[in-house]
């Protein structure tokens, strides 16, 4: 997610490619962060400030220099979405806790407003507060061209690149930037790459078409996000999020469709939805709508998220705060004996529905033998597309 600290004083356009009516305020110093006072004054009064004033874009570096120089392109449902110069968006990931090594997030901040969100501290390095997550969506400008010359530099392919690791890639914004799909485009027209997507919404779907090509000419592997079945407690820990129900048939018309998908049961939160008999309900649906895999991790906070998780509980399921504040009071996972229990519960579902613990190889493999066979009815014959390597 690192970004260059320079800020090109080029010409800014909106989504459609219209000139921006803010870009030529947020060019120069000394004007207030995401637009003009005038802007701030005239806005509706739900989109307007009580914190005091923010550091101009002059005293401000890096991410938080170019997120203070976005100009707003609108703001709907009480949120406000900019647009991100970025310099960046294939972004190296060293840890070694996750399996993957590039990741790719072609938003900042996340309009589902999942609570317990452990990437709300990325907000912070924009010098934003972590609790703006769903109220300041950033979409980075130019995601696919930027994708293409990320990938045009590296030289190592064949390494996993993760989409949708922080925020996620087909949130409400989605419909109006199209950064994740500009970003598909360019995929599809390489071949070798192994990619995953992951999110919690059902508008993945509108993808089929770049998501089948890209299934043919490299490893995709699709997660699908579901927390729980219960529409109710669903809307109040992601109260913007596609319903449980919505999530599962998109599995489902993945699978038709011949992609790799599986279903990812994170975070499990304790004492809401860790019942064993929610846990196999969930795992139950998933295996009929096709999921090859069942994935689950035990929630964690981080400090961003900490205070306001606890606080929602508190308000919301008042007879687990003091459980919620002994165990995550001043430490970031519950106690290792429930992260046992919990990964012993997933797995013992994993065996009773014949669900693998992760995507592999051969669920590509199946995919991309799915993809052949569904060209082959549909175009009467398929060739391979040529490459300029291959050309004469």
């Amino acid at each position: 997610m690192a970004t260059s600290p320079t800020l090109e004083p080029a010409p800014r356009h909106d989504h459609r490619g219209n000139r921006s009516e803010t870009a030529s305020l947020t060019l120069f110093p000394g004007v207030v962060r995401h637009g003009a006072r005038e802007l701030a004054e005239t806005a509706p009064d739900q989109f307007r400030t009580t914190h005091p004033e923010p550091e101009t874009p002059a005293k401000l570096v890096g991410i938080a220099r170019l997120a203070a120089s976005s100009p707003r392109s609108n703001a709907k449902r009480g949120t406000e979405y900019f647009l991100l110069p970025a310099k960046s968006i294939l972004n190296r990931c060293n840890s070694t806790r996750v399996p993957f090594r590039w990741t790719v997030n072609p938003y900042r901040g996340c309009e589902f407003g999942c609570g317990y969100c452990y990437a709300r501290y990325t907000h912070e390095f924009m010098e934003l507060d972590g609790q703006d997550f769903e109220r300041k969506i950033f979409a980075k400008e130019n995601a696919g061209e930027l994708f293409e010359r990320d990938l045009a530099r590296r030289r190592e392919w064949g390494e996993h690149i993760a989409i949708g690791t922080a925020t996620d890639p087909y949130q409400p914004a989605e419909n109006d930037f199209a950064a994740t799909r500009s970003i598909l485009e360019k995929i599809a027209e390489h071949e070798g790459l192994c990619l995953s997507i992951t999110t919690k919404s059902n508008r993945i779907v509108r993808d089929l078409d770049l998501l089948r090509a890209i299934a043919q000419r490299s490893e995709l592997y699709i997660n699908i996000t579901i927390t729980t079945l219960r529409p109710r407690l669903a809307r109040l820990l992601e109260p913007r999020a596609p319903l449980p129900s919505l999530r599962l048939e998109a599995v489902r018309r993945l699978r038709e469709a011949g992609l790799a998908t599986g279903v990812n049961v994170m975070p499990i939160l304790p004492h809401l939805t860790d019942h064993q008999e929610d846990l196999d309900a969930l795992a139950s649906a998933a295996k009929a709508a096709g999921a090859q895999w069942l994935a689950g991790s035990v929630l964690f906070l981080m400090p961003s998220a900490q205070q306001p998780f606890l606080q929602f509980i508190g308000r919301k399921f008042p007879r687990l705060a003091a459980q919620y504040r002994g165990w995550y009071g001043s430490q970031a996972y519950p106690p290792k004996a429930y992260q046992q229990e919990m990964s012993r519960r997933i797995a013992d579902l994993r065996r009773k529905y014949s669900l693998a613990s992760r995507p592999s190889p051969l669920a590509a493999k199946d995919s991309r033998e799915s993809q052949l066979s569904l060209d082959l009815n549909a175009c009467g014959g398929w060739q391979p597309k040529r490459t300029s390597k291959q050309s004469a």
